[in-house]
């Protein structure tokens, strides 16, 4: 490559030294191109509002991306401002917060080993309005240019917080809303993964109460994976591998609404492959610590997992499931950016798991890691990410 940029390191020569890639990639060659525009700070200053938090069991998580997209943006020039969803703007909601805060109410949120108590963050709020929106949020969404989600779980991701920035004309980042309710439902994903002609395992769908528990102990084949419907981050999830564990696992399920989608037990190493506009990016591989699997504690606690970018696959493994993703991307709608998740088995096929709209932003989460290893810094993925949304560019 000649010009200004010789002297970067290119991120396909990267790949080739791992061992990964055997061939030169038009897709990783197209987003090194990316780098070539000035991303150090954004020509147009933008007023935006970070919506994370919220009121769904992934909230940690979304703070914390909440955190890291915000200082992004605001390196990049932006005027931006961190406000939790349900929480809101107690005591600010009658002001101009983009003025009042000039230190873009950011805080420190740490995700911690266990998922947060939602009924304490439900005592926090000063109001008893039923309302999902804290005090002032939709009035400072309103007056923002733009906002950027980085909320995560059924409370942003399933399409109703979509859908009322579409009724109240606020440009926001990621899917629209239909897109976005059809991805978090599994077994609705599951029914485009197969009109796609994404390989996924055959599942069952259940609606039940614990009434039922002794009936599907007895039926429900095992080894099994069982799923909250609508759940992410490994909420929601178990493998039970016994009949007590099973029963175990369905009586969990009940705090989750007790609708669910049952699937066999995928043996094999987790891969995931995050989508950027037409692009899919370099894949990463998930290794849990011994005699674990990828949960909720094994993806945020530190050492819970080692994540290897670019994933130590064949070039034909990454492009088999890139361009998977690409297509469940396509066939749902989606917008801007995802991240799909897969099973690569001992015979080399990749079956697919979920699809995610909004993947986590937080320094370990996996789509960061994935753009990196294609050459965009964090920020500039954040400044990818909201020109892909706006369908603008702001350089």
């Amino acid at each position: 490559m000649k010009g200004r940029h010789a002297d970067r390191p290119n991120p396909c020569q990267l790949i080739f030294k791992l061992g990964c890639i055997s061939q030169p990639n038009v897709l990783y060659y197209n987003l090194y191109k990316y780098e070539e525009k000035p991303t150090v700070r954004s020509v147009r200053s933008l007023k935006i509002v970070v919506l994370a938090g919220g009121l769904s069991p992934e909230r940690q998580v979304s703070l914390v991306s909440g955190q890291s997209i915000c200082r992004a943006l605001r390196e990049l020039g932006h005027r931006a401002v961190l406000i939790d969803m349900f929480l809101g703007l107690e005591g600010r909601e009658n002001g101009d917060v983009f003025s009042s805060a000039p230190d873009g109410l950011l805080g420190d949120e740490v995700i911690r080993a266990q998922a947060p108590d939602l009924e304490a963050v439900r005592q926090r709020r000063g109001d008893s309005s039923p309302s999902l929106f804290g005090p002032g949020v939709l009035e400072a969404c309103v007056r923002a240019d733009a906002v950027f989600l980085g909320l995560h779980g059924e409370c942003g991701e399933d399409g109703r917080v979509q859908a009322a920035f579409d009724l109240l004309g606020v440009p926001y980042t990621g899917s629209g809303h239909l897109a976005s309710g059809m991805a978090m439902n599994k077994a609705v994903t599951k029914l485009f993964m197969e009109r796609a002609g994404v390989l996924t395992a055959p599942w069952r769908e259940l609606t039940y109460t614990r009434e039922d528990i002794p009936r599907l102990t007895g039926e429900l084949p095992l080894p099994c994976a069982v799923k909250t419907i609508n759940g992410g981050s490994s909420l929601g999830m178990a493998l039970p591998d016994t009949r007590e564990e099973l029963a175990g696992a369905l009586e969990e399920m009940l705090r989750y609404g007790g609708h669910v989608i049952v699937e066999p037990k995928l043996k094999g190493r987790d891969i995931t492959v995050g989508v950027l506009g037409d692009t899919y990016l370099p894949a990463v591989e998930m290794i849990p610590r011994e005699g674990a699997y990828f949960d909720y504690e094994a993806k945020y606690q530190s050492g819970g997992s080692q994540e290897v970018c670019p994933a130590p696959i064949t070039e034909d493994q990454w492009r088999a499931m890139g361009e998977a993703a690409l297509r469940l991307h396509r066939a749902l709608g989606l917008r801007a950016y995802s991240r799909a998740d897969f099973i690569l088995d001992d015979e080399g096929r990749a079956w697919c798991l979920e699809i995610n709209t909004l993947p986590g932003m937080t320094p370990a989460s996996l789509l960061p890691k994935e753009a990196a290893a294609a050459g965009l810094s964090y920020n500039q993925l954040c400044q990818r990410i909201l020109e892909l949304s706006l369908d603008k560019s702001l350089t």
